[in-house]
């Protein structure tokens, strides 16, 4: 038997969709130019193709649509009987039916049609012989419009279904409405089923999980159940009656004996005795809730003497409150105790068990005389015994836990008595600050403010008899000279600086230095004047070597201003500037590997005529045009148009 994941079903779309995907497809994916001048072998095979092409896209989705559908003798009995109340089976399988028709209707369209072109004998009438074969395509689908249209449905509806495991250990929880199915079922999973204090609140199956003894299980919880013939009950009872009748799992019948929830007891054990011929082979367990409200002793005689008669044939009778969350683990255990040994009786009935229980012997040794043998243990392993029982109760930890749990109020948390590098005396120091396990504390002066109160008094005495005040100094010519200089040195920089500051402030850009027609050279009456006014003399004999120091600065200079400029124009510059001599610039990138002039030529030829080609054949506006045109397919306009012939197909 498969198991089914129905929420993996592929959407059915309606028959109008269901044709514009279909035809759209075959328009994109298939050639759309043809001439009257082709050869009519051409002509034919074109639209052969269109119709088979269309043919088999109607074929792969139909094929689809039944296959991700469940078959109803394939699924599980509860699967197929829960489909049968929601959806009925004899509708379901028409749907299905009528879709399976639709394919073999089309694959034979397409074969009949695909004959008659082949005898076709001019454009017009395999045109008119492929317009046909769509049509009648497209018009079987039409007539499946409310079989796709209910397929739809039942796939939505199946998607919200819980995916319950048939095989896996369950535990199914029932009774009256309002009895506390849903409260029992989020106290011991992590669902979250919604509970309110009225009846069919609950109406559908849900599915919750929870762990026991590392095994995973789970919590089915029902609907409510009236008691009244099985022709009466409506779709959620008989969602409960599925689950009850198909799965294998322990039963958790829940009575009300408070009554608040609208129903006696006396009608709750009649809906028991109803209902027990589908806990057959499933172990059984009466809960008795809300004894927060009444307990089962404070009932009267008759209640009690009819619970009590329920609990015939291995019924256990077990009591709960979920509000004070009474019971609720003994109810849990119990009733996962019970499937787990049911299943373990089952399996060891089964023939594989027995074939190995076969092969297994157990010897029972026979007495051979009347004499009494006791165990006998050596006196010597006895008293290695008693040796690692003491090694191990000495060597046992005290852990801070424990002696918290002892003092409970008065426990103190104390962190400093583990330290084991540090003397008993000094672990509570006031300062406890440890450096590669020694105390800095130890290194402390104890007359330090006593140190420092004798230096405070020395540094006022000094300040007092004017010891830090500045002595007039006795400077040189010489020395006045150089703090002049350096003056004007410091001024002359900040004035500069501000100069730069200001510059860039301005938010104008600066003008690219191949901008300017040259560069303005230095005279040496300039430089002269300069340093006179720094304070350095430059003599008339020292002409030459200042003019090859003006040589040298004005290099310097155009370096200097050549660094804002771009890299290659910086490069071309400064040599082109000082020496005269050109500097061979860097390669462009589509020369880059090209050595013979010839084949430059040829490549940036064969690039234009790429570029062109490109731009042509795309229609693109140029080389960096790369929009991406939205070419709807033509059968998509039909009929939007008022004048004029707008048959595509």
């Amino acid at each position: 038997m498969a198991l089914y994941n129905f929420k993996k079903i592929m959407v059915v779309p309606p028959a109008k969709s269901f044709i514009d995907i279909i035809l759209s497809k075959t328009q994109r994916k298939t050639p759309t130019v043809v001439h009257k001048h082709y050869k009519i072998s051409r002509i034919r095979a074109f639209y052969m193709r269109k119709v088979k092409f269309t043919q088999q896209n109607f074929h792969d989705r139909l094929t689809q649509i039944i296959q991700d559908f469940p078959k109803l003798d394939d699924v599980h009995p509860f699967y197929a009987d829960l489909m049968n109340i929601l959806y009925d089976k004899d509708h379901y399988k028409l749907a299905l039916g009528q879709i399976n028709t639709a394919r073999h209707l089309i694959d034979t369209v397409a074969k009949d049609y695909v004959r008659l072109l082949k005898y076709g004998d001019s454009l017009y009438r395999c045109k008119q012989l492929k317009k046909a074969a769509l049509g009648r395509m497209a018009t079987i689908m039409k007539r499946q419009s409310s079989n796709l249209t209910y397929l739809e449905e039942v796939r939505q509806h199946l998607s919200r279904l819980p995916t319950i495991d048939p095989y896996t250990r369950s535990i199914i929880i029932c009774g009256l409405p309002n009895v506390g199915k849903s409260s029992f079922m989020n106290k011991i999973t992590r669902a979250d089923v919604d509970v309110q204090p009225y009846a069919f609140t609950t109406k559908s199956l849900y599915v919750g999980h929870m762990d026991y003894k590392y095994l995973k299980w789970q919590v089915i919880d029902t609907p409510g159940i009236l008691d009244h013939p099985l022709e009466d009950r409506n779709v959620i009872e008989m969602q409960a009656i599925t689950a009850l009748a198909h799965l294998r799992s322990c039963v958790l019948f829940l009575m009300d004996i408070s009554e608040q929830c609208g129903h006696t007891v006396e009608e709750q054990a009649k809906l028991f005795e109803s209902v027990k011929p589908l806990f057959s082979n499933k172990p059984l367990i009466l809960v008795l809730t809300k004894i927060d409200i009444i307990s089962f002793n404070e009932i009267n005689d008759e209640k009690k003497q009819l619970i009590t008669s329920l609990c015939k044939d291995e019924i256990s009778l077990l009591e709960m409150s979920t509000v004070s969350e009474k019971g609720v683990i003994e109810v849990k255990r119990e009733a996962c105790e019970k499937l787990l040994s049911l299943r373990i009786d089952q399996k060891l009935k089964m023939k594989k068990m027995s074939g190995i229980l076969n092969q297994l012997h157990v010897a029972f040794p026979e007495k051979r005389d009347s004499k009494i043998r006791a165990p006998c243990i050596p006196e010597k392993v006895l008293e290695s015994k008693l040796s690692k029982a003491k090694f191990v109760k000495n060597s046992h930890q005290k852990l801070e836990k424990d002696i918290e749990l002892e003092m409970s109020d008065d426990y103190i948390l104390d962190l400093k008595k583990g330290y084991a590098t540090i003397n008993e005396n000094e672990k509570y120091d006031n300062i406890p600050e440890f450096l590669d396990g020694t105390n800095i504390m130890d290194y402390i002066d104890p007359d330090i403010f006593e140190k420092l109160e004798e230096l405070d008094n020395e540094e006022e005495l000094r300040l007092n008899t004017g010891y830090y005040k500045e002595k007039p100094m006795d400077l040189d010519e010489t020395l006045l000279e150089i703090r002049e200089m350096a003056k004007q040195i410091r001024l002359k920089r900040f004035l500069l600086r501000d100069g730069r500051r200001l510059s860039q402030k301005s938010g104008r850009s600066s003008i690219p230095r191949h901008m300017f027609p040259h560069v303005k050279e230095r005279k040496l009456d300039n430089l002269q004047k300069t340093m006179k006014n720094l304070g350095v003399d430059i003599s008339q004999d020292d002409k030459l070597n200042c003019s090859k120091s003006v040589v040298n600065l004005n290099k310097s200079v155009l370096l200097a201003a050549n660094l804002n400029t771009k890299k290659e124009d910086r490069e071309s510059m400064a040599i082109c500037r000082v020496t005269g001599n050109k500097i061979k610039r860097k390669a462009a990138r589509n020369e880059l590997g090209i050595k013979d002039v010839m084949m430059k030529k040829k490549a940036k030829l064969m690039a234009k005529h790429d570029i062109a080609k490109k731009v042509t054949k795309l229609s693109r506006k140029g080389e960096g045009d790369h929009h991406i045109p939205d070419l709807k397919p033509k059968h998509l306009f039909t009929g939007k148009r008022g004048i004029g012939k707008t048959d595509r197909r």
